[in-house]
């Protein structure tokens, strides 16, 4: 099963300019890194049968907004400078 959330999702239209910078921008790479850990977590704590404590999640999910929030600002600067 594909897991929800990934960059290129939530960024549609800036997909291949996240996919170029990333390689050379190790601001935003270190971000997506992040992003990406955070998103995997939540997936694995919300798909398994074991009961999580929705504390936990939550705060996982305000940590991958504020992620968001981060990669996206990165990008609106790097695209003003195109």
């Amino acid at each position: 099963m594909r897991i929800p959330h990934k960059l290129r999702d939530e960024f549609p239209q800036e997909s291949s300019l996240i996919e170029r910078m990333i390689r050379t921008n190790s601001a935003l790479r270190r971000l997506a890194l992040r992003y990406a850990e955070v998103t995997s977590t939540i997936y694995r704590l919300a798909s398994a049968d074991e009961p999580t404590i929705d504390e936990v999640l939550e705060r996982l999910k305000k940590r991958r907004l504020k992620l968001k929030d981060e990669i996206k600002a990165i990008l609106t600067k790097l695209e003003r400078r195109m």
